[in-house]
């Protein structure tokens, strides 16, 4: 699971998953969403990966989307990596087969994205997000004495905590659509066993 030694299959992986969050973080952008919708790539890298894949994977898609459209997103690749890595764990124990297993993938990476992604809010912008809701809960939280960390905190939880929950709903069933032949590239076959249905 924690092998540095990736395979073909493994490099060819990170860029369609680059790909895949690159796109739907434009469309989240474009559409003024209040989620990010940017870890889609992320989360089914590391599914059929592993944490170190989807770690690469998203690291690698802030760079790129830093560089090339948004360079905010770049301070953002420690979150992404951190994502991966907890995707990557919960698949791994078998909790990306089924709607409540994704739920509860989706609240611990959405988890450590806020552990993550406040204290770098603080020390960037002044302890905002971007996002226009959480950014809202924020300004809120300041108006009526909350100290900026605890503002900053609601901010993330606010949009994180869902905008997880559903990218990993739809990396469940992204996963399952999956051939067995192409996971069986990626995971041992007793890895990708269902637990139960869909």
């Amino acid at each position: 699971m924690w092998s540095l030694k990736l395979s073909t299959a493994s490099w060819v992986l990170i860029p369609v998953a680059v790909g895949i969050n690159y796109i739907g973080k434009m469309i989240a952008g474009f559409l003024k969403l209040p989620l990010w919708l940017d870890c889609i790539g992320t989360c089914l890298a590391a599914c059929l990966g592993g944490p170190v894949v989807g770690g690469l994977s998203g690291a690698l898609n802030n760079i790129l989307y830093g560089i090339t459209l948004d360079p905010i997103s770049t301070v953002y690749a420690l979150t992404q990596t951190g994502i991966g890595i907890a995707v990557g764990y919960m698949a791994y124990k078998g909790k990306m087969n089924t709607i409540k297993g994704g739920v509860l993938t989706g609240i611990v990476a959405g988890a450590v994205a806020v552990i993550i992604s406040t204290p770098l809010n603080i020390i960037f912008w002044d302890g905002m997000t971007g996002n226009i809701w959480g950014d809202a809960a924020f300004t809120i939280c300041i108006a009526n004495g909350a100290p900026v960390w605890l503002a900053s905190f609601v901010d993330e939880i606010l949009v994180d905590i869902p905008d997880k929950i559903l990218v990993a709903l739809i990396t469940v069933g992204l996963f399952k659509s999956l051939p067995q032949n192409l996971k069986a590239i990626y995971r041992p076959a007793e890895i990708l066993a269902d637990v139960e249905d869909f």
